[in-house]
């Protein structure tokens, strides 16, 4: 953990993110937000123009609360705002960039149940904001909100055809061609972002489509549905005879796939799918970063491939910094996050998804048989909920623990404590070539965390 992240209040790993009407999450501090971030973007421009935010939502309720909050905030320090409505995070990263604008703010706690909401900015080139400015946002929201005068008040309105840009851009990166015609695809849009604007992409490249979880009403998104609930897709996949099934998440920036007779392929292997091609057709540029909790399994066979391999922590933002780092194209998470630096500036399920389909259709195989040479090792994750998840890290007894599966494991596994950036978990993850013995080992240790706790 660097020093940054040890000062930082209100800011985790993926922007500011917790339970709705409790701190931050509320819309006193939402407002003071909006309002120092609008003061930091005044205080940095040319003051010849007036700097202009996008604010996009998913399909929470609480989003048109937070929302309100916000543009009353970004009014008050002199932003104009643009309001996109529900769209998915990674089109907020585009149009922001796409319309040369300041900064990018989305209001969504991604994969999280519907009670929680948070807020993720993106700078004017459509990428995450770093730990340095987070900290200066968090210094402006302890200094009084000083409104400047009506003439200074910045200016609201609304972007009606946000979804449409985002959908010609997201078939804009799947291969000219190459098309989607006699593909049925399964379809779950997890009640979230994506509700309006995946489905016609796949459609208009000519796949049959059939789509559950396209019915959000603000409090059914993830619910039992989506990428963390990869089980429905699986179902709802067989159920409709669909050859393929992908699950996105509430915002859309990752995803999980299944194949027709309903095996769910996770984020790691939709990476090593994208790379596998990629490699094949000479176009990689460069390695492939993952992170810690990537199987090594894909490490493993990207080195047999003599394809680079680097584990950055966890994190998209964390994984694009590697990439960036290294000048590679291709990265992503086990979670379902997945970066293709060509196509995007961010994770994007739904472009994802698209390069995927864009390798089996080329390939001319389904996903079963493109990952046929990828032999995963059995991983067990178990998430301990407990309050103090990063003192615990350091607990001696849970040290002591941890030294001890890695000497079972004796070279054959790893093992890996996290605390998690945006829940109130300490995740403890134990990799190696036994099923059986992975998961006694793990709920060993996790045992000594809950007692530690």
């Amino acid at each position: 953990m660097n020093e940054a992240s040890k000062r930082r209040r209100w800011f985790g790993t993926d922007g500011i993110r917790g339970r709705v009407g409790t701190l931050p999450i509320t819309p006193e501090a939402i407002l003071r937000l909006g309002f120092a971030v609008g003061a930091e973007l005044v205080s940095s421009s040319d003051q010849t123009n007036r700097p202009k935010v996008m604010i996009g939502k998913d399909t929470r309720i609480s989003g048109y609360m937070l929302e309100s909050a916000l543009e009353a905030g970004f009014s008050a320090a002199g932003v104009d705002v643009l309001l996109v409505g529900p769209m998915p995070t990674p089109a907020v990263a585009y149009l922001t960039k796409a319309l040369r604008l300041q900064a990018g703010v989305m209001i969504s706690a991604s994969h999280n149940p519907y009670d929680d909401n948070g807020i993720k900015f993106f700078n004017g080139a459509g990428a995450k904001l770093p730990d340095s400015w987070e900290l200066a946002i968090e210094a402006r929201m302890d200094q009084p909100m000083q409104t400047g005068s009506s003439k200074q008040l910045g200016k609201v309105r609304r972007l009606e055809d946000a979804p449409g840009r985002y959908i010609e851009f997201c078939k804009s990166t799947f291969p000219s061609d190459l098309d989607l015609k006699g593909l049925k695809i399964a379809l779950d849009c997890a009640h979230g972002a994506c509700y309006h604007v995946t489905p016609p992409v796949f459609h208009e490249l000519g796949a049959d489509i059939h789509v559950m979880g396209n019915t959000p009403d603000g409090i059914n998104i993830n619910d039992q549905c989506g990428a963390t609930y990869p089980q429905s897709i699986s179902a709802f996949t067989r159920s409709t005879g669909a050859d393929i099934g992908i699950a996105l998440d509430g915002d859309g920036d990752r995803l999980m796939m299944c194949d027709a007779t309903g095996r769910i392929f996770d984020g790691d292997d939709l990476l090593f799918a994208i790379a596998k091609d990629r490699y094949a057709q000479g176009v990689l540029g460069g390695g492939v970063v993952g992170t810690l909790m990537t199987n090594y399994a894909l490490e493993r066979a990207f080195k047999e491939q003599g394809i680079p391999f680097e584990r950055a922590k966890v994190g998209d933002r964390y994984v694009l910094e590697g990439l960036m780092k290294n000048q590679w194209l291709l990265g992503g998470e086990n979670s379902g996050h997945i970066i293709c630096r060509d196509r995007h500036t961010t994770g994007d399920a739904t472009v994802a998804a698209l390069q995927v389909l864009a390798a089996l259709r080329a390939n001319r195989v389904s996903l079963s048989e493109w990952l046929s040479d990828l032999h995963r090792l059995p991983q067990v994750l178990i998430n301990v909920r407990v309050e103090q998840a990063r003192t615990l890290e350091q607990h001696p007894e849970v040290i002591e623990a941890t030294q001890r599966v890695q000497e079972v494991l004796q070279g054959r596994g790893r093992v890996l404590l996290r605390a998690s950036g945006t829940e109130p978990l300490l995740r403890v993850m134990v990799e190696g070539e036994d099923l059986k013995e992975v998961h006694a080992l793990a709920e060993q240790l996790a045992a000594v965390v809950r007692q530690a706790a």
